[in-house]
């Protein structure tokens, strides 16, 4: 049988529907394999969510491994049983929008917004869809158009008329203070520490759950930064962002959201399945959404991955590959490090077993140090050569390493594309409510998707790379369709102009008058005349006559 070569990784891996076109500079976020693997066996038990106990499949009874020889070891790939979605035209970047944030999203946060606010001050906000969408769409320029302050996108000195157009400031605060997203009355009897968002995460779920996937998948764990008061903040004292929410999130490898899950201290098992852990019971959650006959191929890191779930996955029709620590493989031993050292870098062994009829490979390479990873999929064989940077040859080497490392490190990745994406044009907004950052995050990740969706669709179209739009005309896209919604600009005002300071108009250098043709308010305080005369260099209407002489006083030397 010809077998490609052992370094064309993707040669064993069938083409994912849609490329990584555009997220170039994210793949870098996930950094080699190693890497990652080193800061996750340097982290605590703490930040691990997957037990270390013996498994419920495994029990308390011995497991017998088995050194596999090299020769020949190589296991089949499993066949891609999915169908590719098909797309008669590309739509809009704001019917992608719409999909997720349909009219049911809209009328649940307008109903749930105008009962809060009658229930805080018993009057009406007379909040509608339009006005919603006109306050969705002011928050992603603001996104793009970043100022350290709100109130600075109406202010005369820095006044973005992309959004001081749409809304006035009061009317925007009175939204922003006011959006909601349950009743507060039924809070009491609930012990439901998301109830204030949860309506709007199921329906957020309900779209995210029926996207079409690709083969590869992948679990990991988003950090969302917060540091207001909630006892839903979680400490890392590992991360760049040491407070904020965690959310488990199910996606695949160019970023796409198939599900996500906020962690609230504690994940339920399903009903019916023991408990394995906080990692367990949410990849098991995920595993509901990835149909079981197609194939699809699921990667987890060590703080997931155990021999139980592992089974229990095989057994629903998953294959799954994860990091691995030590302890969670009993029975298993692995040459120590210092043996392996001593072979040099690149040296790897690989063990295998069966459990429950389903055969698990386990594989340790050493680069700098041990790293082990665990399948029922794929093998060490064939290996391949990776370029790695020798510390004291100062100079780049090449180092073997085997199958499953590099196909862990290439699909593995998803999760790091979203974040990178997201962090491009984050929601800034302060609010002390905790459910507010939240659903400004979720803002993003709808955005996200819709992106990878448009792309999808144009890539299965043939659509030329330079005809798609990137993500920043994507996203201003949406926000100038949502400020439009419903709004009527023929009859605004013009802006106020920006009046220049002090210094500047007491500065004695190119000061002239001009005459208009259209008559303004004069800009000298105090004065309420209407005046044709312009300062060129100030460029503002003053009052300039024999009986008033605005134009002097505006430019006179103050001490």
């Amino acid at each position: 049988m010809n077998r490609p070569s052992a370094c064309d990784v993707s040669a064993w891996i069938p083409p994912l529907e849609s490329d990584d076109s555009g997220l170039s500079d994210s793949e870098d976020c996930d950094g080699d394999f190693e890497r990652n693997l080193l800061c996750e066996d340097e982290s605590t038990d703490e930040d691990c969510t997957a037990p270390t106990s013996p498994s419920a499949t495994t029990g308390t009874r011995e497991i017998q491994w088995e050194t596999v020889p090299q020769q020949n070891s190589t296991k089949d790939f499993p066949v891609w049983g999915g169908a590719r979605s098909h797309v008669e035209e590309i739509k809009q970047p704001i019917q992608y929008f719409r999909y997720f944030f349909n009219n049911d999203v809209l009328e649940l946060i307008v109903q749930q917004s105008n009962l809060f606010y009658f229930q805080q001050k018993h009057s009406a906000l007379n909040l509608d869809q339009n006005e919603l969408e006109q306050f969705l769409g002011t928050l992603l320029y603001m996104s793009v158009i970043q100022l350290p302050r709100s109130r600075l996108y109406w202010s005369a000195e820095c006044r973005v008329a992309q959004v001081a157009d749409i809304m006035s400031r009061g009317r925007w605060e009175e939204i922003k203070e006011f959006i909601h997203f349950n009743d507060n009355s039924n809070l009491a009897s609930n012990n439901d520490k998301l109830y204030k968002i949860r309506p709007f995460i199921n329906l957020l779920l309900t779209k995210f759950h029926v996207l079409p996937q690709n083969q590869m998948l992948s679990v990991h764990e988003l950090i969302v930064p917060f540091k207001g008061k909630t006892n839903l903040k979680q400490y890392f004292s590992n991360k760049l962002y040491k407070w904020g929410y965690k959310i488990f999130v199910l996606c695949d490898t160019n970023g796409l959201v198939h599900s996500f899950d906020i962690f609230t201290g504690y994940s339920e098992p399903l009903p019916g399945e023991p408990d394995r852990g906080v990692g367990g019971n949410v990849v098991l959650k995920f595993a509901q959404v990835i149909p079981s006959s197609a194939n699809h191929l699921l990667f987890f890191d060590s703080c997931f991955s155990s021999l139980d779930l592992l089974v229990v996955l095989a057994n629903k029709g998953i294959p799954a590959l994860g990091a691995m620590k030590q302890n969670r493989l009993p029975g298993c031993s692995f040459s120590k490090d210092g043996v392996m050292k001593k072979n040099g870098r690149g040296s790897f062994e690989e063990k295998k077993v069966v459990i429950e009829s389903v055969e698990i490979r386990a594989v340790k390479w050493f680069n700098h140090r041990g790293l082990i990873v665990a399948s029922t999929f794929a093998s060490a064989q064939p290996v391949c050569q990776v370029e790695r940077w020798d510390r004291k040859l100062k100079k780049t080497i090449s180092v073997k390493c085997p199958s499953i490392i590099s196909i862990y490190n290439q699909f593995k990745g998803g999760v790091n594309s979203l974040e990178a994406l997201i962090s491009n044009f984050p929601i800034q907004i302060k609010s002390r409510k905790f459910y507010h950052k939240l659903f400004f995050y979720f803002i993003n990740m709808v955005i996200v998707n819709s992106w990878l969706l448009y792309q999808r669709d144009c890539d299965f179209l043939n659509v030329p790379k330079k005809m798609q739009k990137d993500f920043l005309d994507f996203r201003t896209s949406i926000a100038q369709a949502l400020c439009l919604q419903g709004k009527d600009l023929s009859r605004k005002r013009s802006a106020t102009k920006a009046i220049p300071t002090q210094e500047v108009r007491s500065d004695s250098v190119g000061h002239w008058p001009v005459m208009e043709t259209v008559r303004q308010r004069c800009k000298r305080p105090n004065c309420k005349g209407l005046t044709v005369s312009k300062c060129v260099k100030c460029n503002v209407h003053l009052c300039l006559s024999k009986r008033k002489n605005c134009f002097r006083d505006f430019h006179e030397i103050r001490v």
